[in-house]
């Protein structure tokens, strides 16, 4: 009889994680409390999985002998706590697809902030060198459905914590932790210290055949690394100058001491040489070098990847130049951290377009950022207290719209030539709005619009 594994959630990571169970021969039951979407439920079907949806059956599932949990349930949820007291095994998808990976190659990436751009640039290092490379986990396809498709013989995953809290013998071949703030608290008992831990297992099967990199400038992780032992060799970046670092920013160059292994180089990038703006960036691209330079891609194909990458939309994307002026889309920003990052990397005086629902925001971390970079405040939303009320007394100029369209022409009205355009929110897009991308999509579709306006009216 086929050992029986039990999938609890119908997401990408649950349905991947079942249509490579399958494959692997086991006796498949796949479980979703909710409703699972049609193009789900029409895959599950046509692999012939057995599924339910709208409930647990317990009696369906405290049969197995493993279970792969989704992401987004918790430890403790009652069900999962009866599972564990059974003493059956539950795991997380990445674990459990990690177990059918033989001799491809594995770079892992998490964070709190960035993992995302890190990753999609590791690929895309990877993918234009020429290798067969597959990018996936919190970001696109389910690690589980990578495997199962097969023929990768390097697989780039984004791994937050959630997935990290569900590993046994997970272990690849990089692994990459760029930064902890706090996040997510409330499955860590609002406790920061285990969210630290959480982040931190990524390294718990390593040893010294494998690479360590990871972001000096972040305070929680320095912390927590000199209370460790690793046995992964360790690579260090910064954004500031310190020459000890494996990676470091130094007079707009990108600075590489490369060790690892038998190989052995220095490097220098120039910052023009990068797509990506902002000096958390610079960290990230600094990352996915490594990374890639840990794999063996040589420096030639690396440069070429660093100045053709595009990151993805929503995230400090340049859009159009308007009268001189540069108008860049950071609809992603939805907290403070992040837009802290976006008025540090962007170069010129800033017109910033915010707004949206406040999520008890602390604007004082980028108070002396705005009265130095920021020349006027457009709040955009349909409650702009929290907004006007901290920075009315220290900007000239503060706005209040209740539309994009609006937004975009009080900007152009401001704007001189070498100014920067910067919808940077810092909070939830859903009070105008679907969600972060609609809004981006609509920043886009208003500057479009506006620069084809201008362009008729000239001709």
């Amino acid at each position: 009889m086929n050992e029986r594994i039990v999938i609890l959630g119908g997401g990408e990571s649950g349905v991947g994680a079942a249509i490579l169970a399958r494959q692997k021969g086991y006796d498949v039951f796949l479980s979703d409390g909710g409703n699972l979407a049609p193009d789900r439920r029409r895959t599950l079907k046509s692999q012939k999985i057995d599924f339910e949806e709208g409930g647990h059956s317990e009696e369906l599932i405290m049969d197995a002998s493993l279970v792969v949990k989704s992401p987004g349930i918790p430890d403790s949820a009652p069900l999962v706590q009866k599972i564990v007291s059974k003493d059956i095994p539950v795991i997380s998808e990445i674990e459990f697809a990690y177990r059918f990976i033989d001799k491809a190659k594995v770079i892992a990436i998490t964070g709190t902030n960035g993992k995302t751009t890190t990753s999609m640039l590791t690929y895309h290092l990877l993918k234009t060198a020429g290798y067969k490379v597959a990018l996936g986990g919190n970001v696109g396809k389910s690690l589980a459905g990578l495997v199962a498709e097969g023929g990768y013989h390097y697989y780039v995953v984004e791994v937050s914590s959630f997935q990290l809290d569900g590993i046994q013998n997970f272990r690849p071949d990089v692994a990459v932790l760029l930064n902890i703030t706090p996040d997510h608290l409330d499955r860590y008992e609002y406790n920061f210290n285990k969210y630290v831990t959480s982040k931190f297992r990524i390294l718990e099967n390593l040893t010294n055949e494998q690479a360590f990199i990871y972001c000096a400038d972040s305070e929680p992780v320095t912390e927590e690394i000199s209370r460790r032992k690793i046995e992964a060799s360790m690579f260090a970046m910064s954004a500031s100058n310190n020459n000890k670092l494996s990676a470091y920013l130094k007079e707009e160059h990108l600075i590489f001491n490369f060790q690892f292994k038998k190989d052995s180089a220095e490097y220098k990038i120039p910052v023009s040489e990068i797509s990506l703006i902002g000096k958390h960036n610079m960290v990230n691209s600094m990352a996915a070098v490594l990374s890639a330079l840990c794999m063996e891609v040589p420096i030639e194909k690396v440069l070429k990847g660093l100045k053709n990458f595009k990151n993805a939309p929503h995230r400090l994307e340049f859009v159009q130049e308007i009268d001189g002026a540069a108008y860049i889309n950071d609809s992603k920003a939805t907290n403070v951290d992040s837009v802290y990052y976006a008025l540090d990397g962007v170069k010129g005086d800033i017109i910033w377009i915010a707004g949206g629902i406040d999520k008890g925001n602390d604007y004082k971390q980028i108070e002396k950022l705005v009265a130095k970079k920021v020349k006027g405040l457009i709040c955009m939303g349909k409650d702009n207290s929290a907004l006007t009320e901290f920075f009315g007394s220290k900007l000239d100029r503060i706005a209040e719209v209740d539309s994009v369209k609006k937004a975009i022409h009080q900007a152009h009205e401001w704007a001189n030539e070498g100014d920067v355009v910067l919808l940077s929110p810092a909070c939830a897009s859903f009070d105008l709005f679907d969600n972060y991308e609609d809004r981006g999509n609509k920043f886009k579709r208003a500057v479009n619009k506006l620069a084809k306006t201008l362009k008729t009216k000239e001709a």
